[in-house]
């Protein structure tokens, strides 16, 4: 599926039950398009856990923050909204000046920062979103599919979170509505992801909840000749992936009959 691809393709799959991977070049960098807003958001729950941000104070808009492209915050005279107003319109539109507030607030150096701590060692969030100045000086916003299932897992597992916040994190990328990975896993499956999409890039990561069998997917592809060739491949490596845990989850199921 992915040599299919006009462009470039990595991917991971992993089985949280056994531990096993699946992966094409999995710890390359690639540009992450707003795939990369998965750290913003964790970064924002350890912060408010520490303290250092309050997580539904309501602000106005800081006039500086404001950028183009996705979202619909930018269309607002004068809107106030807190913290967690502005994690939700990042996830689930991908607002780009709700990211760019939270990117001003938390720090560039300490999302960063705490990516390392992670264990992500290529994920590089060097630039807020829209502006066009550091894209053309090559600053894009970076990560492989490793660093990206790593974030993930560290929200699904609580790693560094208070149970509150876990829950929360969880709660917004579940929002989310029609992916390129939801298309190709029934719609009762829960799913928590973020994708992301520039010109000639698509990429997407998750968490898919499959009873009894659930596993962390991130797809990224860079250097398309066609954008939707993109989208397509990662709904086929998505339902070729829940096609695979789900039957694991069923087999799992019929052994435990047979034992008993």
């Amino acid at each position: 599926m992915a040599s299919s691809v006009d462009g470039s393709v990595a991917y991971l799959v992993v089985d949280v039950t056994s531990g096993q991977r699946f992966a094409r070049r999995a710890d390359e960098p690639f540009p992450t398009a707003s795939a990369i807003k998965i750290g913003i958001l964790y970064e924002l729950f350890v912060q408010v856990d520490a303290g250092r941000e309050v997580l539904d104070d309501p602000k106005p808009l800081p006039e500086a923050s404001r950028a183009g492209g996705s979202g619909i915050i930018n269309r607002l005279r004068s809107p106030v909204l807190s913290l967690r107003d502005h994690a939700l319109l990042m996830i689930l539109l991908s607002d780009n000046t709700s990211t760019n507030v939270l990117i001003d607030t938390l720090g560039m150096d300490a999302i960063n920062a705490h990516m390392q701590a992670l264990g992500t060692s290529g994920y590089r969030l060097r630039r807020r979103m829209m502006d066009s100045a550091a894209a053309a000086r090559g600053d894009e916003n970076v990560a492989s599919a490793s660093d990206l299932v790593t974030v993930m897992d560290a929200i699904r597992t609580g790693r560094g979170l208070r149970p509150e916040s876990q829950a929360e994190a969880i709660r917004i990328l579940r929002e989310y509505g029609p992916t390129s990975v939801r298309a190709g896993i029934p719609a009762d499956v829960p799913v928590a992801t973020k994708p992301g999409g520039l010109d000639g890039v698509r990429s997407e990561v998750s968490w898919v909840d499959v009873k009894g069998r659930p596993y962390l997917l991130c797809v990224m592809t860079s250097f398309l000749a066609d954008d939707q060739a993109g989208e397509k491949a990662i709904t086929e490596i998505s339902r070729t992936s829940y096609q695979y845990f789900s039957r694991l989850s069923r087999a799992g199921v019929e052994g435990r009959l047979l034992a008993r």
